[in-house]
């Protein structure tokens, strides 16, 4: 099929470029593979600027913190977290307004007389935004993991099997008095 730049591009049934399948399936598993490892409560922590500026104004408990309490960490282990997420927030939030501007300028050209090459052009900004932020975040996260010892690590994902197999239950019961 002609693409909209001119090249030949093969595309499966929702508009993908086939050679970028590869690419995202292993980004998935990648994402899949961090975030078993860490659990819900590590991805929250380690993307939650609001959260933690809102401690900071005297709102929510201290996210570090109480991952802190969960595992046992050090002082300088959670100075350290907290040298990292600060490194790095204020660029993923930055990703993110682009990816929220762009979004809305992609949403702006569902219409009747829509521009094709607008439509594609954005797509492909918004896909190119939205994998610099997984990016960020998976080194992120694989940083924070760095200052865990082999023992925290055990421990938080001890930790994060008994909230998966708690949710699972919940489910299940809800599932149930449907």
């Amino acid at each position: 099929m002609k693409g909209y730049r001119g090249e030949n591009q093969g595309r499966d049934a929702l508009g993908c470029k086939s050679s970028e399948l590869p690419k995202t399936k292993l980004l998935t598993e990648i994402s899949m593979k961090l975030a078993k490892l860490f659990g819900t409560a590590l991805v929250a922590l380690s993307l939650s600027a609001p959260a933690l500026a809102q401690q900071a104004a005297g709102g929510q408990p201290d996210q570090v913190a109480q991952l802190a309490q969960m595992v046992g960490l050090s002082e300088g282990q959670q100075k350290e977290i907290r040298g990292i997420l600060d490194s790095m927030q204020g660029e993923i939030g930055t990703l993110r307004e682009e990816a929220r501007a762009l979004q809305e300028q992609l949403q702006g050209e569902i219409k009747a007389d829509y521009d094709e090459d607008a439509i594609r052009e954005y797509g492909d900004d918004l896909g190119d935004v939205t994998g610099e932020i997984a990016a960020l975040s998976a080194l992120m996260q694989a940083r924070v993991d760095s200052v865990f010892t082999q023992e925290q690590r055990d421990e938080l994902d001890k930790r994060m099997q008994q909230m998966r197999q708690q949710m699972q239950q919940q489910r299940q019961m809800m599932q149930q008095g449907q």
